[in-house]
């Protein structure tokens, strides 16, 4: 069987999902989700002409003064009046231009004497000078978020300016966690030598934890066909992601048990390092995603294929982790077949790939920042030469 490219493989890993269903929060509630519909502003901001400045609200025509003070404007109370020929009003950041009035001059530019207001400066060049107008930031049926986009707390924030109170999103996603392997424990269990703490739960939750996502633990499964069969089987979730056991040993019974669960596999094996033996199909509804045992590949493969699907099934118009560029500090030998996802950090503005790759060190992965990705036949790099990057960090 042939290794599937990984912009492929992320095709079809979206396609297995089935989107989720919709409900309306409230906007305080939606930090994280993804807006279904595109989210319009149902009022005008600023909705009059505010001041930008301290000083006084004057007609333009009336330069260079004087001046005569007749009141105060201040954000929310805002003066009753209207500004004639040769009067100002004194003003502050935010409040509202009085009617009559075009210009802000700055209190720095002038000199008040009692109810006297001269020009101490240069003053203002123009009309409108220091002055917010209406509808600068928005008006009223501009869409503020798309649909698909990510609330994020600038995009909450301008929402509730607009007037927006609730939003509609997608519900939380189901993902239910496996992990499999006799020789596998939990964390700060008494454990024989050859016993190794289970961490890729723990890991993939942490890396989903900012996603809309309700968690299933299915715990710590051995390496018993009939028990992987009958914990899959009962599965009810819009992804199962399974770590270990996807390969092709004695051991390896993921795919045999998910076969025996009613799950059909839509491919196996992908042109990735780390990450090559993962697997994807699914039940119904229900989308599984295999991925290796070794933590590093858990880790790569889930930043690929688990985020993004989470990510499309709660509407995101655009689910896949987004690359930067940086300039590599050492040089990179040349690259055979599969893409690379190379551990590194960034460090004095250059990026330094660690010395050694081996899927199973996950102290490595804890020291990197980002992910040097090394496309498929990849010439040798030089140092000072740029890559392309993956931040994790």
């Amino acid at each position: 069987m042939s290794l599937l490219p990984i912009a492929e493989a992320q095709a079809r890993v979206l396609a297995l999902g089935t989107p989720a269903t919709h409900e309306e929060i409230a906007l305080h509630d939606a930090l994280g989700r993804w807006a279904v519909e595109p989210m319009v502003a149902r009022r005008t901001q600023p909705a009059r002409d505010l001041s930008a400045m301290d000083g006084y609200a004057i007609r333009f025509a009336d330069m260079p003064g004087p001046w005569r003070v007749i009141g105060e404007s201040a954000a929310g109370k805002t003066f009753d009046g209207s500004v004639a020929t040769g009067e100002a009003v004194r003003i502050f950041t935010g409040a509202a231009m009085p009617d009559g009035a075009d210009t802000v001059l700055v209190q720095e530019e002038a000199a008040r004497d009692g109810d006297r207001l001269t020009l101490a400066g240069e003053g203002p060049p123009h009309a409108m000078r220091n002055v917010r107008r209406r509808g600068l930031d928005f008006n009223a049926g501009d869409v503020l978020v798309d649909a698909g986009e990510r609330l994020t707390p600038a995009r909450l924030a301008v929402c509730a300016t607009g007037g927006v109170a609730r939003v509609r999103v997608a519900r939380p996603i189901r993902v239910a966690l496996a992990a499999t392997g006799d020789e596998l424990v939990e964390p700060g269990d008494d454990a024989a030598p050859d016993a190794l703490p289970e961490s890729n739960r723990l890991l993939l939750r942490s890396l989903l934890a900012d996603l809309p996502v309700h968690f299933v633990d299915l715990g710590i499964l051995p390496d018993r066909l009939d028990v992987l069969t009958a914990a899959f089987a009962q599965v009810e979730a819009d992804v199962l992601v399974t770590t270990g056991g996807a390969s092709v040993g004695d051991h390896d019974l993921v795919r045999p048990a998910l076969a025996g669960a009613g799950f059909s596999l839509d491919f196996w094996r992908i042109a990735l390092r780390p990450g090559k033996p993962m697997l994807a199909g699914r039940r119904g509804a229900t989308a599984v995603v295999g991925l290796p045992g070794n933590p590093v590949s858990a880790f790569v493969t889930a930043m690929l294929f688990v985020r993004p699907l989470v990510a499309h099934l709660s509407v995101a118009a655009d689910p896949f982790p987004r690359t930067t560029s940086a300039i590599l500090g050492e040089p990179l030998a040349a690259n055979n077949g599969r893409t690379d996802y190379l551990r590194a950090e960034l460090r004095d503005g250059r990026v330094y790939a660690s010395t050694i790759q081996d899927s199973s060190m996950l102290r490595t992965l804890a020291r990197s920042t980002c992910l040097v990705v090394r496309p498929p036949h990849a010439p040798a790099a030089s140092s000072g030469d740029s890559a392309e990057i993956l931040m994790i960090a």
